[in-house]
């Protein structure tokens, strides 16, 4: 598996207005928004970017008056999550 690494320059790091320890989360969770807003990952793959649950991610997305898009795939995989008892708050 093949990993992407981003390198942002020290100097734009520190322009953050974060502190030095919550910079990292607070990027991803940014980068995971927007990917996702602009279609570009599926709201799984964007919630495993943000490392949050799903309901915490589902929860962001309304803080920052994102709609959620759930086609009829997600629905037919929770449908089988559930029949299974297998849905959990992290899928």
């Amino acid at each position: 598996m093949s990993k992407l690494t981003l390198e942002i320059p020290s100097d734009l790091a520190d322009a953050l207005r974060l502190p030095p320890d919550e910079r990292l989360a607070r990027i991803q969770r940014e980068l995971a928004i927007r990917l996702y807003q602009k279609g570009l990952l599926s709201f799984g793959k964007a919630r495993e970017l943000s490392s949050l649950s799903k309901w915490d991610f589902h929860s962001l997305l309304g803080q920052e008056g994102i709609d959620r898009s759930y086609d009829e795939e997600e629905l037919d995989a929770d449908l089988a999550m559930l029949g299974t008892g297998l849905l959990t708050d992290d899928g």
